[in-house]
C-alpha cells in the first residue's frame, strides 16, 4: 500500500512549499506570547497613594510643599513609602513639628475617599490606574490573567474540534480574524466587566492559532524535517517574548499596547491565502481530489512536477483506509477507544505537568535586579539555548529520552533551590534560569512529540485536549505560591513533584523518531 510519506518524499518533503508554510505560520504565531504575557504590563501596579487634592480648599494646606502635604495626609511606612490604601481622617499638621520622630499612635485613618494618585514614571496608564484595581479591588486585577487563560482552555478544545471536522485552513483564519477583533475591541473597553468579557474571548480565539498551525506544519513535512519544524515553531514563541519587551518599553499606555501586539495579525490574515489545506487531512476525510490539488501545488513549487503526475485520486484514496470512510471524529473517540484513551490520559497529564512547572518557574524567577522590561527580555532569551539543544538531541537519542530527561532535570533544579538559602539570591537565580532552559526544551519537545503520537483523523482533537490540560496547569501555577503561608518551601516542593511526575509519564510513551505519522485509529490500535 502506498504511504503518504512516500508521496511526500517524491515531491520533496521539505522544499520551498514547506518553507513557505513554516514562514507564514511563524508570522501568525509571533504575537501569541505577547498576549500570554500581556498582563505583566497592562495590569502592572504602579506606586500609588490616596488622592488628597480635595484638601487644597484650605489655605493652610494649600501653602504646604508637596512633601509636607503628603506627610500630614498619608501615614508613611518604615521604608518611607506612603501607605497605598489609607489616609488620615483629618490633616495632621503636628507631624511637621518633629518629622524625625513621627508616631501615628491614636491617629484615625480611613480608606481613600477620593480615589488614588498613581506614579506614571514607568507606565502612562494601566488597568490598575484606569479602574482603581488596588486595595480591596486588587483581586480583580489578578483575575484578568485567570479570565484570559480560562478562555484559552476552552478555545483549545473548541478549535481542536473545528480543525478535525472542517480542516486546518478555515479554523486558522477564524482564529486570526476573531482573535484580533476581540483584542482590538478590548482596548476600547469602558468598564472592567466589558474588558474581562472581551479578554476571555480573546484568549478563546487566539489559541486556535497555536494548535492549528503546529499541526499543519508537521503534516506537510517529511520525517527527517519534522524536528526542524517543531523547533522553529517553538522559537517563534521565544522570538515573540523578546520582541514584546521592546514593544512594551516604547508603548506604555495599556490600550495602545494591546493594539500594538494585535495589529501584526493583519499581516497573517493577508498571507493566509497562501496557506494550503493539509493533504493528510483531506485524504483521511475522503477528499482525494482536493488533496491532489494541493500536492500538485507542492510538487510544482518544489520543482518535482513529474513525480506527482502519475498519482491519481484513486491512488490517494487507498492511502488511508478507515472503518467508516466519511464518519465524523470527535473527542468522544479519545474516550471510547481503549488505546486512544490511554494515550490521551498520559499526554494530557504530561502537558499539565510540563506547563505547570514551566510557568511555575517563570512566575518565580527573582533576584535579577533588572527592571520589568529587561526581565521580560531575559525570560525570552533563556529559552533559546534549551530549545536548540533539544533540536540536536531529538534525532540523536529520540523524542522520549529528551522529554523525560528534560523534565527530570527541571525537577533537579527545583530540588536544588529548595536547599539553597534564601539570602544566596544570585545562586538561586542561576539555578532557576537553568531550570527554565530545561523546561523550555521540555515544552518544545512536547509540541512536536504529541503531534506525532496522534493519528491524522484525530490529531487536532488530541492537540486541543492537550492544550486544554496545559492551560489548566498554567492557571494553577500562580495559586501554588499561596502555599508558602503553610511552609515557605512548599511551592518549590510541589513544583518539583509535578516535574518528576511529568518525567515518569513521558517514559511510558511510544518513541516516534524516524516513524511515519499514524493516519488512522487502526494505526494506533494495531501498530503503535
Amino acid at each position: 500500500m502506498v504511504k503518504f510519506e512516500d508521496i511526500l518524499s517524491d515531491i520533496n518533503g521539505f522544499g520551498r512549499f514547506q518553507i513557505m508554510i513554516v514562514v507564514l505560520n511563524f508570522i501568525g504565531r509571533f504575537t501569541l506570547p505577547c498576549h500570554f504575557m500581556l498582563n505583566n504590563f497592562i495590569a502592572a501596579v504602579p506606586a500609588h497613594h490616596c488622592d488628597y487634592s480635595h484638601l487644597d480648599d484650605t489655605d493652610r494646606f494649600m501653602n504646604l510643599t508637596l512633601v509636607e502635604k503628603r506627610a500630614v495626609s498619608i501615614p508613611m511606612g518604615k521604608d518611607g513609602i506612603p501607605n497605598s490604601c489609607k489616609i488620615f481622617e483629618e490633616p495632621q499638621y503636628h507631624l511637621l513639628v518633629n518629622p524625625t520622630n513621627v508616631s501615628y499612635a491614636g491617629i484615625s485613618t480611613v480608606p481613600c475617599p477620593k480615589g488614588w494618585v498613581y506614579d506614571n514614571t514607568t507606565f502612562k496608564s494601566t488597568l490598575t490606574s484606569q479602574w482603581d484595581l488596588v486595595c480591596e479591588k486588587k483581586g480583580k486585577n489578578k483575575a484578568t490573567a485567570t479570565i484570559f487563560f480560562v478562555g484559552v482552555m476552552f478555545g483549545a478544545i473548541t478549535f481542536g474540534l473545528l480543525s478535525d471536522k472542517f480542516g486546518r485552513r478555515i479554523p486558522l483564519l477564524l482564529s486570526y480574524v476573531s482573535g484580533m477583533l476581540f483584542a482590538v475591541v478590548s482596548a476600547f473597553s469602558t468598564t472592567y466587566i466589558m474588558f474581562a468579557v472581551l479578554r476571555f474571548f480573546t484568549g478563546f480565539c487566539i489559541t486556535g492559532i497555536v494548535i492549528v498551525s503546529a499541526v499543519l506544519s508537521v503534516e506537510w513535512v517529511d520525517i527527517e524535517h519534522r524536528k526542524l519544524v517543531g523547533v522553529i515553531d517553538s522559537l517563534s514563541w521565544s522570538f515573540g517574548n523578546t520582541v514584546f519587551a521592546a514593544i512594551a518599553y516604547f508603548v506604555t499606555d495599556w490600550r495602545w499596547l494591546i493594539i500594538s501586539v494585535s495589529l501584526p495579525v493583519v499581516l497573517a490574515i493577508i498571507t493566509w491565502r497562501w496557506i494550503p489545506e493539509s493533504a493528510r487531512w483531506l485524504i483521511a476525510n475522503g477528499k482525494p481530489t482536493k488533496a491532489q490539488y494541493y500536492l500538485n501545488k507542492c510538487a510544482k513549487m518544489n520543482n518535482r512536477q513529474e513525480s506527482i503526475d502519475m498519482v491519481k485520486p484513486e491512488v490517494l484514496s487507498c492511502i488511508v483506509v478507515t472503518e467508516k470512510r466519511d464518519r465524523t471524529y470527535s473527542y468522544l473517540d479519545l474516550i471510547r477507544i481503549p488505546k486512544l484513551r490511554n494515550l490521551a490520559m498520559r499526554t494530557g497529564l504530561l502537558w499539565f505537568c510540563v506547563a505547570n512547572a514551566f510557568y511555575g518557574i517563570s512566575f518565580n524567577i527573582t533576584g535579577f535586579g533588572l527592571n520589568i522590561y529587561l526581565t521580560q527580555f531575559t525570560y525570552g532569551l533563556v529559552e533559546i539555548p534549551g530549545k536548540v539543544s533539544a533540536y540536536f538531541l531529538w534525532d540523536r537519542i529520540g523524542r522520549r529520552p529528551v522529554q523525560a530527561g528534560a523534565q527530570f532535570l527541571v525537577a533537579l533544579c527545583l530540588a536544588v533551590n529548595i536547599f539553597i538559602p534564601r539570602d544566596m539570591a544570585v545562586i538561586r537565580t542561576v539555578v532557576a534560569i537553568i531550570g527554565k532552559g530545561f523546561s523550555s526544551a521540555a515544552f518544545a519537545t512536547l509540541v512536536l512529540y504529541s503531534s506525532e503520537l496522534y493519528p491524522t483523523v484525530l490529531r487536532q482533537n488530541g492537540m486541543g485536549f492537550n492544550s486544554f490540560m496545559a492551560r489548566l496547569g498554567v492557571a494553577l501555577a500562580p495559586l501554588l505560591f499561596l502555599l508558602d503561608e503553610v511552609w515557605q518551601q512548599l511551592p518549590q516542593v510541589v513544583l518539583c513533584c509535578v516535574a518528576v511526575l511529568g518525567g515518569l509519564v513521558a517514559t511510558t510513551l511510544s518513541e516516534t523518531r524516524n516513524r511515519c505519522l499514524p493516519e488512522t485509529i487502526e494505526d494506533i490500535e494495531k501498530h503503535w
